[in-house]
């Protein structure tokens, strides 16, 4: 299938990478000539402005979408007008799945299809494959399976879960039509809420083990500094990045957020090279304000939405954040 790609950041160029090499054929245009120049060298079509891009493409066009949530209604506007009658637009990003079902709306309109995919995978997804969780019409979500096939991990990425009917979808391929619009990145936002929970809960762990010898240190001795209590209880001098590694193997919390987070420490194991800020893309918030509208109890994923931003523990998290690749997107139109 041949397809289009705005923004060629480090997931949309992967991502094109991925879909070259299972054949497809690709369209690529962003703002920076250069990333264009890039893929060009390894396959790609390059376009350098959107009446190019829109001009290589045949009919009916498909044209996905990488860029910033900020950027995906500008990006369209300056689309539709291109465009015509049948055409699908796909947004890949992080946006909010409010800001989706009004944009299929509009688009089906004027006679144009809008698909939103929830993507995961990281700087990673080259070569593990990316998780698509997809929202649309089912007809035109079917057009696309080719796409979200080729990019998706495939069945041998993780055993079959024992008891279920392999022959029930493509979730065991690594892509799902989840519902229409909107529903991709409904299912992504509560995925990125889960994400940051475990995040959280793995940087305040290691935290809490890497002051176990606190007993050790010397104190302040003033009027409004409690003395610690017991200092011989805390006299552990552990090493976290063999911590990490031990949790990989056969442990109950093995993860790929685990994974990450051992190759994070040998690296560096003060992870000193790391701010303790993470830009905040807004699942998390959308993510507490549904639970908030639904009357639920908080939970790990809304308590850390706001410690993404002023908990120590931020610095570990900001390397997890970097090593999946989240936030770095180039701006595009």
């Amino acid at each position: 299938m041949q397809f289009g790609m705005i923004g060629l950041g480090r997931m949309g160029a992967n991502m094109v990478r991925r879909l070259l090499r299972a054949g497809h054929q690709a369209v690529a245009f962003d703002r920076s000539e250069d990333a264009v120049r890039l893929l060009v060298n390894e396959g790609a079509v390059g376009a350098y402005s959107l009446d190019e891009f829109v001009s290589k493409l045949p009919s009916p066009r498909v044209v996905w979408l990488m860029v910033p949530a900020a950027l995906v209604d500008q990006t369209i506007s300056d689309l539709t007008s291109r465009l015509t009658r049948e055409d699908i637009i796909i947004d890949g990003g992080n946006s909010h799945y409010i800001d989706d079902i009004r944009r299929a709306k509009e688009l089906r309109s004027i006679g144009l299809y809008y698909v939103d995919v929830g993507t995961s995978g990281g700087i990673l997804g080259l070569e593990r494959g990316y998780c698509q969780m997809i929202g649309g019409e089912e007809a035109v979500v079917t057009r696309l399976d080719s796409l979200f096939a080729a990019l998706a991990p495939g069945a041998a990425s993780a055993p079959p879960t024992p008891g279920r009917n392999i022959a029930t979808g493509t979730a065991e391929q690594g892509y799902l039509h989840c519902g229409p619009s909107g529903a991709g990145h409904f299912v992504k936002m509560i995925h990125n809420g889960i994400e940051y929970g475990l995040m959280a809960a793995y940087a305040e762990g290691l935290n809490i083990l890497q002051h176990a010898n606190i007993g050790k240190q010397d104190h302040v001795v003033d009027a409004e500094t409690t003395p610690l209590k017991e200092p011989e209880h805390y006299q552990y001098d552990f090493d976290i990045g063999e911590i990490a590694e031990v949790w990989r193997r056969g442990s109950v919390i093995a993860s790929w957020l685990l994974d990450l987070t051992a190759s994070a420490l040998v690296s560096d194991s003060k992870l000193s090279k790391f701010s303790g800020r993470v830009s905040d893309s807004g699942e998390g918030r959308w993510t507490a304000f549904k639970i908030a509208l639904a009357d639920m109890p908080p939970t790990a994923g809304t308590a850390s939405t706001p410690s993404r931003r002023v908990i120590s523990v931020m610095v570990l998290i900001s390397e997890l954040t970097l090593s999946s690749g989240k936030y770095s997107y180039p701006a595009t139109a």
